[in-house]
């Protein structure tokens, strides 16, 4: 049976390029049909619907919005599925909620079906270029299968033990990369409010002790002034939620992910949630009281 892909927004068809180029036998399905042509390009059999695709595969990889498309997608209710997973894993590689991740796993395996969290660490250029890191979480046996089907789109995979283990390993990671760009738009906002060479700030951290790739992407975009979306606005403010959420029921002090959550949310409401996290900065400026370009 053929591999399942349903979401093929900025990451989810970057993810499912690579396996296609990989000659992974795919099954793909979007709720904008348009996005599926590239990988009917490529060979790819596009579904008419989620249950199509989980009909012509037996592993089937998830990479939706959020909690709520995901329940539309799998027709999830009261009653449990509404598409029929048995005999099928499941791979959740979206970024959800912990406590969702149990009930979704609960509802798979109760249906006869394989349960895998899966999520990535990486934006669209990583994913382009099948360098994603992901971290698993399931059974031993599923999750050594769906490591090995990930390959084409990763460069590494770890597993993470049981559910919801992935999905806290991804929020804690992502921890580190929100608060950190969030910090670098910062310093590009205090030395344009100092009137401070902007490139020559840029020279200075790439030279810098704490340099990365990340780093380097996220400058050239707040000098330049070009956030287009590598990862969405909207996408890192769910996931500051999420994070602050998991943070509180656990008892952990946060502040500075209450901090992002807050800033991300302004930016969002400011009209930038369609571009690049990096485009933050407009909320700082906001908050400045300037309007500076």
């Amino acid at each position: 049976m053929g591999v399942g892909f349903l979401g093929l927004g900025v990451m989810g068809r970057a993810m499912a390029l690579n396996l296609a180029r990989a000659g992974t036998p795919l099954v793909v399905w979007n709720r904008t049909p348009e996005r599926c042509r590239p990988l009917a390009d490529l060979g790819a059999a596009v579904a008419g619907s989620p249950a199509e695709v989980l009909r012509r595969s037996g592993t089937v990889f998830l990479m939706l919005a959020d909690e709520r498309a995901v329940d539309e997608v799998l027709g999830r209710g009261p009653g449990g599925l509404g598409v029929d997973v048995a005999g099928r894993t499941v791979v959740q590689a979206g970024t959800v909620s912990p406590g969702y991740s149990r009930e979704l796993e609960a509802a798979v395996t109760g249906a006869g079906g394989r349960y895998v969290e899966a999520p990535v660490s990486g934006s669209r250029g990583p994913a382009e270029a099948g360098r994603l890191v992901a971290m698993l979480a399931g059974r031993d046996e599923a999750v050594r299968e769906v490591a090995a089907l990930m390959a084409p789109m990763c460069r590494e995979t770890f597993a993470c033990g049981a559910v919801p283990g992935g999905l806290l390993m991804k929020l804690a990671v992502n921890v580190f990369l929100i608060t950190m760009a969030t910090g670098l738009a910062e310093s590009v906002h205090f030395a344009e409010s100092h009137g401070l060479d902007l490139a020559r700030l840029a020279d200075v951290l790439d030279a810098g002790p704490m340099a990365s790739e990340v780093s380097r992407a996220k400058t050239a975009k707040l000098v330049s002034g070009d956030f287009a979306v590598q990862a969405g606005i909207g996408d890192v403010w769910k996931n500051s939620r999420l994070i602050a959420e998991a943070a509180r029921a656990a008892g952990a002090a946060s502040p500075l992910m209450e901090a992002c959550e807050e800033l991300y949310g302004e930016t969002d409401r400011l009209g930038h949630g369609g571009e690049d996290m990096a485009a933050v900065i407009h909320a700082l400026r906001a908050r400045s009281g300037d309007r500076l370009p």
